[in-house]
């Protein structure tokens, strides 16, 4: 996606994560009023990793405070303080979204009576979340939204002995991805999902919570489901521009899309002990 608020960024392209995250909404609620209520902390330590650019990023922040205002009007404590780190790769627009942010920061009015949010304080933090990001036991709410179904790198080994791409023509698994490559994208995803969860763990305050949306299937075929489909027709595109001399590549497909989907179902949830 490109940078900016133009046609093609993520801010205009990102209405899958935002319907994903409405949908969620009630889980990631029922995590902060629990942490918080547990806890109570004086300052909440908010993480939101790969947040891009977009809306979406607001809609959770948001989420947040408001929670917090209703469980303060009705406990009458209204002490508590808000860190939120919003973190993506360095290469995210976070010009943009702290643009977004501005607008954002008005005042909220709640009820028939003004109530003021908690103060809050945003931060960026450009880094890669397959490696440390916080102090040990620093943050009391991990979130994650459409995100951690991207690998951390592009798979070495995919080309033959002669030299040629063993997942050619495709971006995703199909019908002709041998199950090598599908074999090799599957030790992928569990090295670095492990090494996720790892980290976390580290950074989370006991008691603390994580609500992770991302892809998952329904079933244990690879090579059945509607993502399968849809970018195959993606490919199909792709490898039309391509013979069209629109875009120019040293092979017809060169780059199988760093992702992978799990198998998973429904809710799933890790409590620390």
């Amino acid at each position: 996606m490109a940078d900016g608020e133009g046609e093609w960024s993520y801010s205009k392209n990102s209405r899958r994560p935002e319907i994903y995250f409405r949908e969620t909404k009630p889980v990631v609620e029922n995590a902060i009023k629990e942490v918080y209520t547990t806890l109570l902390p004086k300052t909440m330590i908010i993480g939101d990793l790969a947040c891009a650019a977009g809306p979406n990023t607001l809609l959770f922040m948001s989420s947040v405070i408001s929670t917090i205002v209703e469980h303060c009007k009705s406990s009458r404590d209204d002490s508590v303080e808000l860190q939120f780190f919003l973190n993506d790769l360095p290469g995210n627009d976070f010009n943009e979204l702290f643009r977004l942010i501005e607008k954002f920061r008005r005042p909220n009015i709640t009820g028939e009576r003004a109530h003021l949010p908690p103060f809050y304080y945003i931060q960026g933090l450009p880094e890669s979340y397959y490696n440390r990001l916080f102090p040990r036991e620093s943050v009391h709410i991990f979130h994650s939204s459409y995100g951690l179904h991207w690998r951390s790198q592009e798979l070495e080994g995919l080309e033959s002995w002669r030299k040629t791409y063993l997942n050619e023509d495709n971006i995703y698994i199909t019908k002709t991805t041998t199950p090598f490559v599908v074999k090799q994208f599957q030790k992928l995803f569990y090295k670095d999902f492990s090494l996720f969860l790892k980290l976390r763990h580290e950074e989370l305050v006991h008691g603390g919570q994580m609500v992770l949306i991302f892809n998952g299937r329904k079933d244990e075929d690879v090579y059945n489901g509607d993502l399968n489909k849809l970018f195959a027709l993606v490919a199909i595109a792709l490898k039309s521009l391509v013979l069209k001399v629109v875009v120019y590549v040293n092979y017809c497909i060169v780059v199988f899309l760093l992702i992978f989907i799990s198998r998973c179902e429904g809710r799933h949830e890790v409590k620390k002990f």
